[in-house]
């Protein structure tokens, strides 16, 4: 007597038991991937803001939130190798990880020096880059073969 064969869902019917069940919710975290989208790509280009803590807030608020968000950043050649790499190993690239660092060490502590006549800012400054710093240096490192043979050499800066 032969088994049944089980049942399998249609990956469009997997990914949208992810979405969180209330509207409310989804609208909320919707609004907040997008305004972490705007600031992560807004922190490719300004100084102070980071790029890549940014860009994973964003994808995790997509994912409860919209596939459809949530795929297109998976499927973005410079964010997509960091989202799936943070997604399915928690962890980022090491070059990714050393490039993050020492672009916002510069970048802060160029603005460090333009706020010299501020004490209490470029103290805020030195606490967001320590802990920031901190936080990306203590993550895992991991490079999978097929997500980094994807990846491009301004993936690393962001």
């Amino acid at each position: 007597m032969q088994e049944p064969a089980p049942v399998t869902e249609s990956p469009e019917k997997l990914s949208s038991t992810r979405l969180h069940a209330s509207p409310t919710v989804r609208w909320l975290l919707w609004t907040t991937g997008t305004i972490a989208l705007i600031l992560g790509i807004a922190g490719a280009f300004l100084p102070v803001l980071p790029t890549t803590p940014f860009i994973l807030l964003a994808a995790a608020c997509y994912a409860k939130a919209s596939e459809r968000f949530h795929q297109r950043l998976l499927n973005h050649p410079t964010f997509g190798p960091t989202i799936r790499n943070w997604e399915q190993y928690r962890s980022i690239a090491p070059r990714t990880k050393k490039v993050a660092i020492t672009m916002m060490t510069l970048s802060i502590g160029a603005s460090i020096y333009v706020v010299r006549e501020y004490l209490w800012l470029q103290l805020l400054l030195a606490t967001i880059a320590i802990s920031v710093g901190t936080w990306m240096w203590r993550l895992p490192e991991h490079t999978d073969p097929e997500i980094s043979s994807s990846s491009t050499p301004e993936d690393a800066s962001r």
